[in-house]
């Protein structure tokens, strides 16, 4: 790993929070509003992607506006099915107090973003959220985005993320990547960095 890491960003779904089944509830309600016949598995293998990104591959179309906020009042509406994974408070503190700077970067919106943050009490206060000035992953726009923030270059910073799509994002930003096996994406030998769970980033930071 990479010496001297003084911005640690990471992914939130599949990595500081376990979101599958308010993800399949939340689908559930879209299919059933708008009749939409792809399954939550179909959806599912699309995590990581921003949401109307996830829309077109799977050839949704119209409404698209309509559908993600369907989508996402229901994701709140549902908030108690998410569940914070086991160690992440303890080692953000551990990387707080090793004066690292944290941050979130993901494809959800910002506003489910921080009411999962403030529900949970997660200690980090930097979150880049898809906006229509930055592409979302694996273009390198919100990582560059909070790097900028930071005033941290890409040579102390590292990426943690469970999907492939996130692996490519780090590659786009010249930043080092860390995986967890524990989230959604497939196991990749690809990954030189990896940790089967969140306290285990300690290990390697």
């Amino acid at each position: 790993m990479r010496k001297n890491i003084k911005l640690v960003l990471f992914d939130l779904d599949g990595v500081i929070f376990d979101t599958k089944t308010n993800m399949k509830m939340s689908w559930q309600k879209v299919q059933k509003v708008f009749n939409i016949k792809n399954s939550f598995n179909s959806y599912f293998k699309h995590i990581g992607l921003p949401f109307h990104v996830i829309l077109k591959k799977l050839r949704i179309k119209g409404k698209i506006n309509k559908i993600n906020e369907t989508y996402r009042k229901e994701s709140i509406k549902k908030i108690n099915n998410i569940k914070l994974y086991p160690g992440v408070k303890k080692t953000l503190e551990a990387l707080n107090k090793r004066k690292i700077k944290l941050g979130i970067v993901t494809s959800k919106d910002r506003i489910r973003t921080l009411r999962l943050i403030k529900k949970f009490k997660v200690k980090i206060s930097l979150v880049v959220s898809p906006s229509k000035k930055l592409r979302g992953k694996p273009y390198p726009d919100q990582l560059l985005k909070a790097m900028k923030i930071s005033k941290i270059n890409s040579s102390k910073t590292i990426y943690v993320g469970d999907m492939f799509v996130d692996y490519k994002a780090a590659k786009n930003s010249s930043i080092g990547f860390v995986h967890t096996r524990y989230g959604y994406g497939k196991k990749k030998s690809l990954y030189k960095y990896s940790i089967g769970k969140f306290k285990d980033l300690s290990k390697i930071i």
